[in-house]
């Protein structure tokens, strides 16, 4: 069962208590320029995990409806993705968020060509829970996505549930809701020998990033029934 999401149109916006909704400064800023909200116009508020009302918009936010609390995205849906190039990994979050995905994890694979030190994968973490923190506001999401920092292939391959996606792997399926995607380079000899399991996400050869898109796509449409998992063929 996968969480609610606020109707209308009217802007959605994180706070840190839903009981007491105070907008910070930088939010405030982006209703005010950029939307053009006006005392009174409604607005939503969510923690970002679970719990959402409605409000009036104004110099405070005055609530305007009853705490509502959505019950968590079941089964809990992972997309692990080697890191990429450039403001990919951006885009990879920024997607993964919109279509649903409850954990991000960025990681490091052998043949990855990015390579982050410490300082430099802290910045970059920050950067990508800001992306998704914004993604999930933009497509009104009442739960959140954990995004990791960034860690290795060793962890991410121990997931309970994983799948490595690779062409001619089995169909996607809730049983395996955690989905490895490798790097530009395709897995190495040894990463291949852990791979805990495959599954295939189409008979053509994705770029990483849209591979990761993919399977958040094809595990979300599951999980909400927009898709139906496939019968075996009969015997």
């Amino acid at each position: 069962m996968a969480a609610g999401v606020p109707g209308g149109t009217a802007p959605h916006v994180g706070v840190d208590d839903v009981e007491v909704p105070i907008l910070a400064g930088d939010d405030r800023h982006h209703l005010e320029r950029a939307l053009r909200l006006r005392a009174g116009d409604r607005v939503s508020v969510t923690d970002g995990a679970g719990r959402w009302r409605w409000c009036r918009f104004g110099p405070e936010l005055v609530p305007d409806g009853p705490v509502e609390a959505d019950p968590p995205p079941s089964p809990p849906i992972t997309v692990a993705f080697a890191l990429v190039k450039g403001e990919r990994p951006e885009l990879v979050v920024q997607k993964l968020t919109e279509v649903g995905v409850d954990r991000i994890v960025p990681f490091f694979a052998e043949r990855s060509v990015v390579r982050w030190d410490e300082a430099k994968a802290a910045r970059h973490h920050e950067r990508l829970v800001r992306i998704a923190r914004e993604a999930a506001m933009q497509c009104r999401r009442t739960w959140w996505p954990e995004v990791v920092e960034t860690t290795r292939f060793e962890v991410v391959a121990a997931l309970p549930g994983a799948v490595a996606a690779e062409r001619h792997g089995a169909a996607p399926s809730l049983e395996h809701p955690v989905v490895l995607i490798g790097p530009e380079g395709g897995w190495s000899d040894e990463e291949r020998g852990r791979l805990p399991g495959l599954v295939g996400l189409g008979p053509t050869v994705l770029r990483a990033e849209t591979a990761a898109i993919a399977a958040g796509v094809v595990l979300s449409a599951l999980r909400s029934a927009v898709v139906r998992p496939v019968s075996p063929p009969d015997a």
